[in-house]
């Protein structure tokens, strides 16, 4: 953010903030715990956000936690934090302290870092014993989302939103340039043109960015066939791809055990070129210096009309209604195509730390929070694109916007190439060094050298990894 970035990415003022569970471990323990009221006892969750957002929700969760056990008190406790690579860091910090959580929900930036601390749990048990009651949720999430929560062959999360890097315009800054709306399959050609004439409205920026992994340059980056990473997939997965969770699914054939992150390729010439365009914008006036952080700036500056396009997901239809922006005065498409239309995508979901004396009590909370009917009680005010696509209709959007909300659902299903964003075991250290290489691009101007010094970066990251 994706995520969320809370928002799952990063929200605006009265915006709820995402949940962030991180799950991961390398034994099911379905038999740990207590699964139903014997006295009273505590269930911690930690939330990525400000702790008067965490009681609230607490207390918005807790009656649907009680039907589940009388005896349950829910607790969350919030973390703050500029982006995830902070919020995780203070999570780590916390977890060597010796006060882990039940729960906790984390991001794709965190999915592969916690499973190979071996700090939360797979859930292939708990999901294959009760199957019978789960088909309907996995009809109804993307194979995509469920791909990205798994690692080495097991699933270690329950998804319950995410956030594609579309593209945000301002429609009456194209209105006022004489542009009309960008179709879903515009090109960078396309882009550039638009920027050009939005750039002669005197106090406006063509286009905006910010400095962090997901929806930054990297999102030029995907549409241009590159990564920082190569790309590959853990083998294994069958167990749940072959079950009657996904037969007959088009969507989740060739799915495997989840990505596997290999090589550092920060310097390739499709990845510099990516990150060159973007400096080359900024030269040329058709940019701003971007921003570093979450994200929050970026968006308040788009919704006070000072940008005209800028990337964003779900997450921006309820954060820019809460900045002030009106409904119709923005909209959304596809990212414009390069060599290909290759989306990014982060998601959330829900995960039970291995260290918890609760697990079945967990997995039983776990299963709530993905239902359709907690949806709106985890982020209420069109603050992340639902996971479930039974959730993505007329009547969510209605208050919001933007008009061509389907696009947040249909960068899955009509661009199978669309991936999650590359988030090893050593996502805090890469996502550190992104930054400061970023930054230094921008600031020298000169994309190859930035790049050649986060390829180093990565490789030492990598190497104290053990990848």
């Amino acid at each position: 953010m994706t995520g969320t970035p809370f928002s799952r990415r990063t929200l605006l003022k009265g915006g709820a903030a995402g949940l962030s569970l991180a799950a991961l471990g390398t034994s099911a323990a379905c038999g740990s715990g207590s699964g139903s009221g014997s006295g009273s006892k505590t269930l911690k969750m930690l939330y990525f956000g400000e702790q008067s957002q965490a009681t609230e929700l607490q207390n918005r969760l807790q009656p649907e936690i009680t039907k589940l056990d009388p005896g349950v008190t829910f607790e969350i406790a919030a973390i703050n934090g500029t982006d995830w690579n902070d919020f995780l860091a203070k999570v780590l910090t916390q977890i060597a302290a010796g006060t882990p959580p039940d729960i906790i929900s984390v991001a794709t930036e965190g999915l592969q870092l916690m499973a190979q601390k071996e700090l939360a749990i797979p859930l292939d048990d708990y999901v294959t014993k009760d199957m019978a009651n789960l088909k309907e949720y996995f009809a109804d999430v993307h194979p995509a989302l469920i791909e990205s929560m798994m690692y080495q062959g097991h699933l270690w999360e329950l998804p319950d939103s995410f956030n594609a890097g579309n593209m945000f315009y301002d429609t009456n800054l194209f209105q006022a340039a004489g542009l009309d709306a960008p179709p879903q399959d515009w090109t960078i050609d396309d882009f550039e043109k638009a920027a050009t004439k939005i750039a002669g409205t005197k106090g406006v920026d063509a286009y905006g960015w910010v400095v962090r992994l997901w929806g930054s340059w990297t999102s030029f980056m995907y549409a241009n066939d590159a990564n920082l990473l190569e790309e590959g997939k853990f083998d294994g997965g069958d167990w749940l791809w072959n079950s009657e969770a996904y037969a007959g699914n088009a969507a989740a054939q060739g799915r495997k055990g989840g990505y596997q992150w290999g090589a550092p390729t920060a310097n390739s010439a499709g990845t510099v070129e990516a990150l060159d365009y973007l400096i080359q914008l900024t030269k040329r006036g058709l940019s701003s210096s971007p921003d570093v952080g979450g994200g929050g700036t970026l968006q308040g500056r788009f919704a006070t009309g000072n940008i005209g396009m800028s990337i964003g997901g779900g997450f921006w239809a309820g954060g820019l209604i809460n900045a002030g922006m009106k409904k119709g005065s923005f909209d959304v498409t596809m990212f414009p195509k390069w060599k290909s239309q290759r989306h990014l995508f982060g998601a959330g979901g829900y995960a039970i730390f291995k260290s918890s004396k609760q697990k079945d009590l967990s997995w039983e909370v776990l299963k709530l929070l993905v239902k359709p009917s907690s949806f709106d009680l985890v982020f209420p005010g069109n603050v992340t694109t639902p996971g479930r696509k039974s959730l993505m209709t007329a009547e969510r959007y209605a208050t919001t916007g933007p008009k061509n909300w389907k696009v947040f659902y249909d960068t899955l299903t009509e661009h199978p190439e669309t991936a999650p964003i590359p988030a090893p075991p050593y996502y805090n250290a890469m996502a550190t060094a992104l930054n400061q290489r970023t930054t230094q691009a921008v600031s020298s101007g000169d994309a190859k050298a930035a790049l050649d010094g986060l390829q180093a970066d990565l490789e030492k990251a990598a190497a104290a990894a053990g990848k």
